[in-house]
């Protein structure tokens, strides 16, 4: 999959528009309103960006943070930026439990940078990006990354336009990466993934958190022969058995593979599966526990569909089974209720290791040796910065911000006291910073409604029903 143009029996309708020149480098041709079509202008906008869709529909079963609350979060996060070398040593436990809380949205971006080690991948890298970005592409890759680009999220305002900045910027980000690991090029599932990170932060900033995702949390996933994630799929099924015999029971006895129906949900980590405010939350646990998160929410989307006698009643083949986890019943998929599930599911990286161990043993006894050698999977943001120690110089922030809790603004100190604790931040933090004069940041409403008026759009890619399948 990951080295072909086959579509497995999948038809793409019309012309695909360039997105490049006769170089292979980003143009700007298709984004005349004439040739795409435009989104009305009374369309509503979710909170999100989403015009339409499945992802608009489940917005009811997002939970809404007051804003108060909103307000401590993003002021706990930014002190938690500014020393996040200290935050990862000392208190990996406190930012564990602020991203299984949900990260700000205004954060949000800048918070994945920091926790899968991008922002010192980049640090480590400058100009990289600008290398790749500058060079033409292998012609293979750079045809099929094109032909993807109007399947991911059609109806959000900004992948809608056929040849808009985003379909332009997650051009760049794919084709970069197939630049970056041309032994493993481009898979079809990537384009998720990177358009998500684009949705919350710059190109470059999504480059290097896709390369962290596909090297360090999701090691050979994207490879050549799935091999990575048949594993995983095996492993899946091995704890299924523990965390829900009467699921594990009926899938052994239709014979329905794990990679028949988690491929997806792992390969492109639930991001086509979920309402997007449960994706959001999935993604913040992803990116700071790692893969274990995968597991969990795999695992409890099993559960609920096919926990008990009576559920597993309505499913009496291979093909009703298939039907029922292709449409995951939103109950189960709510914002609140998944997330708790999955942090009290008792599903560690050890069981995940040990379980690897077993199922590595058995695929050497089947298949042979692995034809892809990956390195091996690092499980979270703390072991990432375990392995990689960054510099406090690679982890500064450009520019650094700094904020004074709420609950502190409400205890009154002394004049002096006050001018003393700024000036020790600032010399703490190796700089000198200069704060407004009444020393705090207003960062503005980080979750407003959208107000949209006209986004130039695709009319192909508003009305497209393709699926695309990563098997």
């Amino acid at each position: 999959m990951a080295k072909t143009e086959q579509r497995n029996g999948l038809e793409l309708q019309g012309n695909t528009e360039k997105l490049t020149d006769s170089n292979g480098k980003s143009s700007s041709n298709g984004l005349d309103p004439k040739v795409n079509g435009s989104i009305p202008e009374e369309t509503q906008v979710d909170k999100y960006g989403f015009t339409g869709g499945a992802q608009q529909a489940a917005g009811q079963l997002a939970e809404d943070v007051p804003i108060a609350v909103l307000r401590q979060r993003e002021a706990k996060w930014l002190e938690m930026l500014n020393s996040w070398d200290k935050w990862m040593a000392k208190k990996h436990n406190k930012v564990k439990e602020r991203c299984q809380k949900g990260i700000p949205p205004s954060l949000r971006g800048r918070a994945w940078l920091y926790l899968t080690g991008a922002k010192v991948k980049r640090e480590q890298n400058k100009s990289r990006f600008e290398e790749l970005d500058n060079q033409p592409g292998d012609p293979k890759w750079v045809d099929v990354i094109e032909r993807d680009l109007h399947r991911q999220f059609p109806f959000h305002e900004m992948f809608a336009a056929r040849g808009g900045h985003g379909q332009q910027d997650l051009f760049r980000v794919l084709k970069a990466y197939t630049l970056h690991r041309p032994d493993e090029g481009y898979c079809q599932a990537q384009a998720p993934v990177a358009a998500v990170l684009l949705m919350h932060m710059p190109a470059e900033d999504a480059f290097w958190v896709l390369v962290q995702i596909c090297e360090k949390y999701l090691p050979g996933y994207y490879s050549t022969g799935l091999e990575a994630i048949q594993l995983d799929g095996e492993i899946l099924y091995a704890l299924l058995r523990r965390v829900s015999p009467v699921a594990h029971r009926h899938l052994k006895k239709h014979k329905l593979e794990p990679i028949l129906y988690m491929t997806e949900w792992f390969m492109c980590a639930f991001s086509r599966t979920l309402p997007w405010s449960s994706v959001l939350r999935v993604w913040d646990m992803f990116l700071c526990e790692g893969v274990k998160i995968l597991f969990r929410v795999g695992l409890v989307l099993l559960k609920c569909m096919l926990g008990t006698q009576e559920k597993v009643k309505s499913c009496q083949g291979l093909y009703e089974t298939m039907e029922l986890l292709k449409k995951i019943q939103p109950q189960y998929t709510r914002e609140g209720f998944l997330v708790q599930e999955i942090i009290d599911l008792p599903v560690s990286e050890k069981n995940i290791e040990k379980e690897h161990q077993v199922q590595l043993r058995r695929w050497k006894e089947s298949h042979g040796d692995l034809s892809c050698k990956s390195p091996p999977r690092m499980h979270g943001a703390k072991a990432i910065m375990s392995a990689e120690p960054p510099s406090r110089q690679e982890l500064r922030q450009r520019p650094t911000i700094i904020v004074e809790s709420p609950l502190e603004l409400k205890t009154e100190a002394a004049p002096e006291d006050e001018e003393k604790g700024s000036k020790k931040t600032a010399k703490e933090n190796g700089h000198t910073t200069i704060l407004p004069p009444d020393g705090i940041i207003n960062l503005g409403d980080p979750s407003p409604t959208l107000q949209h008026t006209t986004t130039q759009g695709s009319k192909e890619s508003l009305s497209s029903a393709e699926h695309d399948t990563y098997l």
